[in-house]
């Protein structure tokens, strides 16, 4: 410290101040020795003395995070009597006595702990209900009044519920896999278009964004795949699905998961994420230059980022709706940020060396889209969270616009239109917040009415995730009227639905029992879907007599793994096949395959 600054901060101490340095140190440790410690603490204001307790109660750094501390508290303690922002400024406060150049002496922050309490935790701040409407400011120069115009537009946002829809989706997905339709790169791993045209299709309502055919080559705007992108890539890297030639095919543990809960495989896909590297959620950011050239050495560890989220998701209260940018504010307020780039120069917008990522501030603009990648693409598929999105736009995110570079860019990412996010009673169990999963119950709201003629009519308050519902259970008639029916309802249950999930459905958005005859027509159904039970593949093999198909099926080296299918051909689960392999060799013979 210069004798200038020790003069000023001398000069709080209410002592006479001395003209050499070492005097001015003296007093001011004079000042704060012993018992008067305590009195100086009590004379700072409320924010102060948060700004002190916060490090003090640290355990892993002494150092004052102002980027933290305004997080955490929405402003920033007052280092100055006039209120300037810079530490150590002409006129300091009494708080420069526990700060120097932004540390706090360790010595000092021992003798403080004895009687400093400890700091509030961070809390986010919570929606029952997201607002129907999302309010966007719009500019634009007006050439006519040579001035920059603006105004405020309301943009509808589009809730999608993902708990229930992410587990039918992934037996879907799963299903598509085993039928030899999901071609990836032998590479990257990354969905031809094809695949993600059919994985598309299943997806419950499509997309979040369904494409628009762009006017010229200069305005399109779509977003592209995100969920059809992600689910070939999380059922890899959560051991499902493993490369075969140009196609995926189901291991073992893909084959089994579709028997087993859905809820726990998808636990199990998450966890194993975190740790993949099949893919750096980044790289989904097609404006960012540089991640495979220079910018690539400088890159942080996937794993590291998808942990900051991961600890910071238990703070969210399940149930409850929360900004994107509350959660960033919560993440940097809890010590649980992250940095995309130890040094991001090398990653750029259009061109290195103007649209460079290193210059002061631009990379907030980076690590924020990367963590609403991870959180549209990746944690709303798996179903840990709900979203409420809006398109899109330069005007959903306006902070990319001071980059170089940018003018033409419509959107900095395909995920600015992600506003609004909901931890799931899934993603509690997900994330080890619940042991047990317990879906949520539907909400009972009297929307439908449902006939004893199999009819389903809708009142004006039902919802797009509702209808999206009706469309999987009954046949639509009209707008407003659906038809239930054996056959849609068999349809359903194969793609993953629940009939139990069918009937809470329908009871509590009529707000009464439901007639007999739907009654009966369900229970007939749930008859139905247990004569039939699939047992898993099997291998079939052709023997060259009846004589032959007899003696195997009836020998004791390979009876018990296999049985008679007609005149020559036995049957093998797919369990069995080494088993009676061997017994086959015992005997004499062994299994070709071909002529």
């Amino acid at each position: 410290m210069t004798a200038d600054e020790l003069k000023r901060l001398a000069a709080l101490t209410g002592q006479h101040v001395p003209s050499r340095k070492s005097d001015m140190v003296t007093v001011i440790l004079h000042h704060l020795e012993g018992e008067r410690l305590r009195p100086v603490w009590e004379g700072l204001d409320e924010l102060q003395r948060a700004a002190v307790a916060e490090v003090v109660h640290s355990s892993s750094s002494d150092f004052f995070s102002k980027s933290r501390f305004h997080a955490k508290y929405g402003l920033d303690p007052a280092w100055s009597l006039n209120s300037e922002s810079k530490y150590q400024s002409a006129s300091p406060s009494p708080l420069c006595f526990f700060f120097y150049g932004g540390l706090m002496p360790p010595d000092l922050k021992t003798r403080l702990k004895a009687f400093v309490p400890k700091p509030r935790a961070a809390v986010i701040d919570t929606l029952d209900h997201v607002p129907p409407v999302y309010d966007v400011e719009v500019k634009w120069w007006d050439w006519t009044q040579k001035s920059q115009e603006k105004k405020i537009e309301q943009i509808p946002l589009a809730v999608y519920e993902r708990e229930l829809a992410a587990q039918r989706e992934l037996i879907s997905v799963l299903r598509l896999v085993d039928s030899g339709k999901v071609a990836v790169s032998d590479k990257t791993r990354k969905p031809s278009g094809a695949t993600i045209d059919a994985i598309t299709a299943l997806l419950e309502g499509g997309d979040y964004y369904p494409y628009e055919k762009p006017k010229d080559e200069w305005s399109d705007r779509n977003a592209g795949p995100i969920r059809a992108f992600a689910w070939p890539l999380l059922i890899q890297a959560g051991g499902l699905a493993q490369l075969s030639g140009p196609r995926l095919q189901l291991t073992r543990t893909g084959r089994k998961a579709l028997s087993d809960p859905p809820a726990s495989t998808l636990r199990a896909i998450w966890n194993k994420w975190v740790d993949t590297t099949v893919l750096d959620e980044l790289s989904r950011i097609d404006c960012v230059k540089g991640q495979t050239g220079k910018g690539k050495r400088d890159l942080t560890p996937v794993s590291s980022r998808r942990e900051s989220i991961q600890n910071s998701l238990p703070g969210c209260p399940p149930g409850k709706w929360i900004l994107t940018d509350s959660f960033w504010r919560y993440m940097r307020a809890t010590g649980q940020d992250f940095a995309v780039s130890r040094n991001p120069w090398g990653l750029y917008i259009s061109e290195q060396q103007y649209g460079s990522l290193g210059y002061d501030g631009r990379d907030k603009v980076l690590n924020e889209g990367y963590l609403l990648a991870f959180l549209l693409e990746y944690a709303a598929t798996l179903g840990v969270i709900d979203v409420a999105l809006i398109p899109p736009s330069s005007e959903a995110r306006t902070g990319f616009r001071d980059l170089w570079g940018t003018d033409d860019l419509p959107f900095f990412s395909r995920y600015d239109g992600l506003m609004y996010i909901r931890l799931t009673p899934l993603g509690a169990y997900c994330l080890d917040v619940e042991s047990n999963y317990q879906p949520a119950p539907v909400e009972a709201k009297p929307v439908l009415r449902v006939l004893p003629n199999f009819e389903i009519a809708a009142g004006p308050d039902l919802e797009p995730s509702d209808r999206l519902a009706l469309d999987a259970y009954a046949t639509r008639m009209s707008d407003s009227v659906w038809h239930l029916e054996a056959g849609k309802l068999l349809t359903a249950i194969e793609a993953g639905r629940q009939l139990k999930e069918i009937r809470e459905f329908l009871t509590a958005r009529s707000g009464s029992d439901l007639p007999e005859t739907v009654v009966e027509l369900l229970d007939d159904v749930a008859a139905r879907i247990t004569k039939l039970e699939d047992r898993g593949l099997v291998r079939l093999i052709e023997c060259a007599d009846s004589a032959l198909a007899a003696m195997i099926a009836s020998d004791t080296r390979t009876r018990k793994h296999c049985m008679r299918a007609g005149d020559k051909h036995l049957i093998v689960s797919a369990s069995s096949e080494s088993a009676f392999r061997r017994g086959l060799l015992d005997g004499g013979y062994i299994l070709a395959v071909g002529k």
